[in-house]
């Protein structure tokens, strides 16, 4: 073990603790320690890796067995993690957990608060995995399945994560500021100015969305209501127990909260065949929309302790549990995937009936969480940093953990490709192209002309009888699909077609339980945000602990959100589902912005051998974003451009029609050219905005080049007082340093955390 630190910076100035951290060379060496077994693992897996791999970008036949895509995005995992993710952090962070963390030196019970590592990673993975990775990846596979797969794997090992990485450790460093407030001590007024008004703007869009997602789940759905619902008082009580009861005891009550979380699950189903549970549970999308807004403000202003972060940590039981038992199937079950490599939609100038548009950009901006996703930097410039107890525990929670969403979205992807072709696009076109009825979405299928597919409607219906559901034709958005998907896999897997029903009620709940968690995240990382934007003219704001100022910021950004979200819900044509395009665009232009701000960061501290790490996602992200919205405004296809839609149904109202297109009522045209106009003008601001930020980022990034670096934005260096393992175990460097911290009395530890 090395020496404790003995210089004014580190030392942490209470000769009765241990050391609070080891220096990194003595954390390093056990990396660098290879035996004949870890050479032979890592050997394994790269030719696993690689063999699955060809097997799905080379190798070509009538059907391809889905256990590849598996082994593919797996291996790949691992070798990121393990060199990719530890270049990073040799090269760019250089973390130091012998500095205290915000968590530790600013700790107040409310906001921030020194969370285990292990809850801090099932928090943060259920904040960032929302409606993106279930969602983008089955509406993308209309173009087939090697497009979305190399976006998916590849892209999150050299973008999604490096972001999210790389956002948490630098507001970590600054006290846990927003990716609003680091842009303006970054990049200057006007960059600064407009990233703060571009993010609170994409932030209220994006959660607005992700709560009209849940509100479709679970609308008439008295299973899912109850289950979701009961979560709440589950977390509390876990929130509590860790607190006061049995405070450290994280195994203890994650095995309580695992039974609950069963049970609730479990006891929807059953309460959904009482007619008591039916009458109570059965709620109208007005009334879930409304009960959601409610929630998102209380979970926003109650301490992070008491019901975000376990609540968080729960739904990461059933997240996780779900996705690695889809994998365990698929890998036992081996389903067959029919779809093509790259499909006929794909090299389609228009796209098709799912995705309208050409492969690139839209495939990019489509599959926006799972490979890239700006609204993960607001989550590890929000929550997650005001958390972390030590400072190289960023790494496994930004870069691992952006890591588990990208296999969330694998396995969405395969559950897709799994089912028949023709019920795919039977499900994902719009009731306008199938009359949503199963003879209409039969003809409309057949006449798409796809290799092999011959759909009737007795298969529709069929289907339809096997989950339990009135029609599955039209059901848009992808949720539905995945549920078939994974009712389809795993009902192979367990209990066989009997259970179809069953997997299928229980992927929609697992679905809105998945969403949820990024609202109430959201919403919190929404209120710090405008905190950090209005603080700039009264400080008094910036301080998260003031309630007068936690409260006004959180009713404000609810009020946004939640005025969008009752909107949408109470349009004839649902009115924000139109918004839905938008959101992959602003979700990836906030990355760019996000990348942007960290390659000004880096730059400023004199880094330039990592630039490129931040460089080449951020010209990716830039000409994907740029391109995609020149699409949607200055395309003259109504399916792709918005402009062009809002003229056809202005025009189409000025000419007396009383029907156009989808929308059969005059209301629905009305809604249609209000939408539009929305969508239009938002994508025309967010392009600029994000175009400001990323040109002063390059030209704050030039003049540190030429300088030499300049003064560094990060808060003064703090001791640490306390001590907790670097990763998800404890490094066999640690382990004696860890057992003085056991050791230590009772009181001198809880000296070490008041």
């Amino acid at each position: 073990m090395s020496a404790p630190p003995t210089d004014p910076e580190h030392a942490h100035g209470d000769p009765g603790l241990p050391p609070a951290g080891l220096d990194a060379e003595a954390l390093d060496a056990d990396r660098n320690r290879w035996t004949p077994q870890k050479v032979a693992l890592w050997v394994g897996i790269a030719l696993l890796g690689g063999l699955a791999w060809v097997m799905i970008a080379l190798v070509r036949g009538e059907t391809i067995n889905a256990i590849w895509f598996v082994f593919a995005a797996v291996c790949t995992y691992f070798i990121a993690y393990r060199f990719y993710s530890t270049y990073i952090e040799r090269t760019i962070t250089r973390p130091d957990d012998r500095r205290a963390t915000p968590a530790e030196y600013l700790e107040n019970g409310q906001d921030y608060m020194p969370t285990d590592r292990r809850v801090l990673y099932g928090h943060h993975f259920a904040a960032i995995a929302g409606a993106g990775p279930l969602v983008g990846p089955v509406l993308a596979a209309q173009m087939g399945y090697l497009p979305g797969t190399i976006w998916i794997i590849v892209g999150v090992v050299l973008a999604g994560a490096v972001q999210d990485y790389l956002v948490l450790f630098f507001s970590m460093r600054r006290g846990g500021r927003s990716l609003g407030q680091m842009a303006r001590d970054e990049l200057g007024r006007v960059g600064g100015l407009a990233a703060l008004l571009a993010t609170l703007a994409i932030m209220i869009i994006i959660v607005a969305i992700l709560a009209l997602v849940v509100v479709n789940a679970l609308g008439e759905s008295p299973w899912g209501v109850f289950s979701v619902a009961m979560t709440i008082p589950i977390a509390l009580f876990m929130g509590v127990y860790l607190r006061f009861l049995r405070p450290g005891q994280v195994a203890e009550v994650s095995l309580i909260g695992f039974v609950l979380l069963m049970a609730a699950i479990i006891g929807g189903g059953m309460v959904a065949e009482t007619e008591w549970g039916v009458a109570l549970f059965t709620l109208d999308r007005v009334t879930i929309a409304w009960g959601i807004i409610i929630y998102g403000f209380i979970a926003a202003v109650l301490p992070v302790w008491l019901l975000l972060a376990p609540r968080d940590y729960l739904s990461t039981f059933m997240k996780i549990g779900t996705i690695v038992l889809l994998a365990v199937a698929i890998i036992v079950v081996q389903p067959e995937i029919v779809a093509p490599a790259v499909s006929e939609f794909a090299t389609n100038p228009a796209g098709g009936p799912v995705v309208p548009g050409p492969l690139f950009p839209f495939l990019f901006v489509t599959i926006a969480c799972g490979a890239l996703s700006g609204f993960h930097a607001l989550i590890s410039s929000g929550t997650t940093p005001k958390m972390v107890e030590k400072e190289r525990q960023t790494r496994l929670i930004g870069y691992g953990g952006m890591l588990m969403e990208s296999f969330v979205a694998i396995m969405a992807l395969v559950a897709a490709l799994a089912i028949d072709r023709g019920l795919y696009f039977a499900m994902n076109s719009s009731a306008a192209a199938t009359g949503g009825t199963i003879e209409g979405a039969a003809a409309f299928v057949n006449s798409l002309g796809l290799a092999g597919v011959n759909l009737t409607p007795e298969q529709l219906a069929q289907t339809a009888n096997d989950v339990g559901e009135q029609s599955i034709v039209s059901r848009t958005g992808g949720a539905p699909t995945l549920a078939v998907g994974l009712a389809h896999i795993m009902q192979q897997f367990i209990g066989g077609a009997a259970m179809m029903a069953f997997w299928y009620h229980f992927a929609i709940m697992f679905e809105a339980l998945f969403i949820l968690t990024a609202v109430d995240a959201g919403t919190r990382v929404a209120r710090f945000m405008l905190q950090d934007f209005i603080g700039n003219l009264v400080p008094r704001f910036k301080d998260t602990s003031w309630k007068v100022g936690a409260w006004t910021c959180t009713a404000i950004m609810v009020g946004g959100w939640g005025a969008i979200l009752v909107m949408g819900v109470t349009d004839p044509l649902g009115g924000i589902n139109t918004l839905f395009p938008l959101f992959g665009i602003a979700n990836q232009l906030l990355a760019a912005i996000a990348l942007a701000v960290c390659l000004a960061i880096i730059a400023r501290r004199g880094r330039i051998g990592g630039l490129w790490v931040v460089l080449v996602p951020l010209a990716f992200a830039t000409v994907v974003t740029v391109t995609a919205s020149m699409y949607k405004i200055f395309s003259p296809v109504p399916s792709i451009g918005y402009w062009a839609q809002h003229a056809a149904y202005r025009n189409a109202l000025a000419e007396g029609e009383t029907s156009f297109g989808a929308a059969r009522t005059v209301e629905g045209m009305e809604a249609v050219v209000r939408n539009t106009f929305i969508q239009g003008t938002l994508s025309i601001v967010f392009v600029v905005l994000a175009l400001i930020v990323i040109v002063t980022a390059l030209i704050a990034t030039v003049r540190s080049l030429r300088t030499g670096g300049l003064p560094s934005a990060e808060s003064e260096a703090v001791p640490s007082r306390i001590y907790a393992p670097s990763g998800l175990v404890v490094a066999p460097s640690e382990k004696e340093l860890e057992q003085l911290w056991i050791e230590a009395a009772p009181e001198t530890r809880e000296r070490a955390y008041h």
